[in-house]
């Protein structure tokens, strides 16, 4: 899939986030799964859409678990013509049923077939309708009362906040390449408005909340009617042949907030979002949020990330060292949803391992150890991390790993890198910023809507707009595991702007291959005495309106954050290189906000202001 073109990967993209299904038929091949679809009334008395899947052929009177997968992207599309056998869901449902479980797919209140709506994602409500769903399979005939919950982005949040209804039926989870604090890792990372996915997430979404599906799929006129002919939305539940009740739950989702919109004016996170005016967005709608009482669940977790999926895995381990759950995390060179394979150092066909499949089953082998008759307790708590360029794996109890010491690299004259301190009490580099700098739109930032590909080209030609620092040709293979900390000594001629760091290899050969990277906003670099909610791998920072500082002429500002966690092999003869710029075109919002000005700013590297990046290394023979 990576040397695919960009239309291609948008229709895997939309593939990978609506489930598609086909509608169950009484003429189905024997050994199929079972397929019902009802309403299932709240405690308010709203009606959620729900599909139940059971093994064909189970037996009265035998006692099965049940997992739930929740989602607000449609629990499954009404296809047509149903062509059983090749979509998503009933792959997915085959897979669980044959393993012995029950499948329970839910449209999330306000979203799909499901009546109610939305002020903000992952609402108080919408938890406890997850809680409500679980009370129901816990007394079903066929139930042995106990329940997982899995799911990939925002259904694995939705898995992860179930642990917040405190369900004593719920026995394990399993959130996927999820978002911990979805503020932090993915909408505003280091304060910073990554417009482009919100503003794509949000299309998207609302195209969803209206069952329109050309919207979805981006199409018009003839390809709009030929769309239709093989799909008509959001699918149904069994008594709603002529798709009414579809038609009412969508009417009122016209309530559902406009999440783009509403994300263009939260410029500092305690500015109020929404027509509700929410202050405290991050604490509500995120699990990160609700940590205490994840914990206090003390139910087993199985976690999947990637290292080039936004800034989840950062969430990932600030989890693992935050939660006292026991907790399975696994790290691996994947997209979001583990479709394709990100390691740069393999081309970009490389099959991706595990397979899809692969990973379905190691999921579910977690499950049966919790949830089936003679479940296992739960092993301890491990990180099994993949390395990038060596292509091996790795398994520790502890982060970071042991072995690794930080070693200090200093930027110096003539964009040299040097583990030496600088000797002058002068010396610092002015950039003006290039707002068509990029990385690109098949990044880490990408791949999130729709599970695309990741593949950054040779940054040589890029690196040219950017301030760089480069170290000498390594002598001897080195490891980078953990989280690089960057220290900036900067100012600016403009109140604001926005810093990106780019960790790089450069073969012998000149070319550029891209690590990872970490970003903050100036006005936001103030660092916070309050204790974090989780584990963070740098300083704490609110990026509240109350702490904005902007930049004052003439006064160096000290901004130091980290990089976005990595595992990475720099071969011997590679050089490492750090690149600095102002801008990433193609995701982030422009700062300072508004435009006209191109900022000048400038980079102190001298004895008194030693700019710096620490790097967790650890030497291979």
């Amino acid at each position: 899939m990576r040397g695919k073109n960009r239309g291609q990967a948008r229709i895997a993209g939309l593939c990978f986030l609506v489930l598609f299904v086909s509608v169950g038929r009484p003429g189905w091949p024997a050994g199929f799964p079972r397929l019902r679809s009802f309403y299932l009334p709240m405690s308010d008395g709203v009606r959620i859409a729900i599909d139940l899947w059971l093994p064909a052929g189970l037996e009265t009177g035998r006692k099965i678990p049940a997992i739930l997968h929740a989602t607000r992207y449609w629990r499954a599309q009404d296809n047509l013509p149903r062509d059983v056998e090749h979509d998503v869901n009933f792959r997915t449902a085959k897979a669980f049923n044959e393993a012995g479980y029950a499948l329970v797919l839910v449209d999330a209140r306000g979203t799909g077939a499901s009546f109610g709506n939305r002020t903000y994602e992952l609402t108080a409500e919408e938890v406890r309708d997850y809680g409500r769903i679980v009370d129901w399979i816990a007394v079903q005939p066929w139930s042995n009362k106990r329940v997982g919950a899995y799911g990939v982005s925002y259904s694995g949040n939705a898995a992860e906040m179930l642990l917040a209804a405190r369900r004593s039926a719920v026995a394990a989870v399993a959130p996927l390449f999820n978002d911990f604090n979805n503020l932090d890792h993915l909408a505003y990372p280091g304060g910073l408005f990554l417009n482009f996915f919100t503003e794509q997430w949000g299309r998207l979404i609302e195209a969803m909340d209206r069952d329109d599906i050309c919207a979805l799929a981006q199409v018009s006129g003839e390809k709009c009617a030929e769309l239709k002919k093989r799909a008509l939305g959001v699918k149904p539940v069994d008594d709603d042949p002529d798709r009414r009740l579809v038609a009412e739950a969508v009417a009122a989702h016209r309530a559902n907030i406009r999440v783009a919109e509403a994300a263009e004016h939260l410029e500092f996170r305690d500015d109020p979002f929404g027509p509700d005016r929410i202050t405290n967005l991050s604490a509500l709608a995120n699990p990160s949020g609700h940590a205490r009482e994840i914990a206090a669940s003390g139910v087993p977790m199985f976690v999947r990330v990637g290292w080039l999926d936004a800034a989840t895995v950062n969430g990932a381990l600030g989890r693992y060292l935050t939660l006292s759950n026991p907790q399975t995390v696994i790290i691996g060179p994947w997209t979001h949803g583990g479709l394709h394979d990100t390691d740069p150092f393999l081309p970009q066909d490389t099959a991706v391992r595990p397979s899809p499949a692969e990973q379905t089953q190691e999921m579910i082998r977690f499950f049966d150890d919790r949830l089936k008759d003679g479940a296992r307790p739960a092993r301890p708590s491990c990180v099994r991390y993949y390395t990038m360029g060596a292509g091996t794996w790795t398994e520790t109890a502890t982060w970071p790993p042991k072995g690794f010491e930080p070693v200090t690299f200093y930027f110096g004259p003539n964009g040299s890198l040097a583990p030496v301190p600088p000797a002058e009490d002068r010396g610092a580099d002015s950039h003006a910023v290039d707002f068509g700098a990029t990385t690109g739109t098949a990044n880490r930032w990408h791949t999130n809507i729709g599970g695309g590909d990741v593949i950054y080209p040779d940054r040589a030609v890029e690196d040219e707009k950017l301030l760089t620092y480069t170290g000498a040709p390594l002598e001897t293979d080195v490891e980078i595991t953990g989280h690089p900390l960057v220290t900036l000594y900067a100012g600016s001629d403009a109140a604001d702007g926005a810093f990106f760091v780019y960790l790089e290899d450069v073969d012998e050969a000149g070319r550029v291959t891209y690590i990872t990277e970490g970003e903050l906003r100036g006005m936001c670099r103030r660092v916070s005495g309050r204790k974090p909610p989780y584990r963070m791998f740098g300083p704490c920072r609110t990026f509240e309106r109350k702490d904005a500082r902007p930049f004052v002429a003439g006064e160096v500002a000290d901004l130091t954050f980290d990089l976005w966690a990595t595992s990475v092999l720099i071969r011997r003869g590679h050089r490492i290189r750090i690149a600095v710029a102002g801008a990433d075109k193609d995701n982030f919002a422009a700062y300072p906000p508004g435009g006209g000005h191109v900022p000048t700013v400038r980079i102190e590297r001298n004895r008194p202001y030693a700019s710096k990046i620490v790097l967790p290394i650890k030497k291979r023979p």
